[in-house]
């Protein structure tokens, strides 16, 4: 276990010990969801990047064909060269 020690104003102090929330585990479980708030945050700003991105341009099936032929010429052609 860790010891946190952190400061507060003497008058929130008072009013959070008497709302309960300065327990170990009001504190814990505080901190857990604000956790899982930044990750889901983080979650929904990257979703909103990818969004916001073009469209790659659709490859045809010959270009696709291609683009296959040309990396097993490079793969063979690299081990070829060992």
């Amino acid at each position: 276990m860790t010891t946190v020690q952190i400061t507060l104003p003497d008058e929130l102090a008072e009013e959070a010990k008497k709302a309960g929330v300065l327990s170990s585990a009001a504190v814990e479980q505080w901190l857990r969801e604000q956790l899982r708030l930044r990750t889901a945050d983080s979650l929904i700003s990257a979703m909103h990047r990818m969004a916001d991105m073009d469209e790659p341009a659709l490859l045809s099936p010959e270009e696709v064909a291609r683009e296959i032929a040309a990396m097993r010429a490079e793969v063979c052609g690299n081990s070829a060269s060992r």
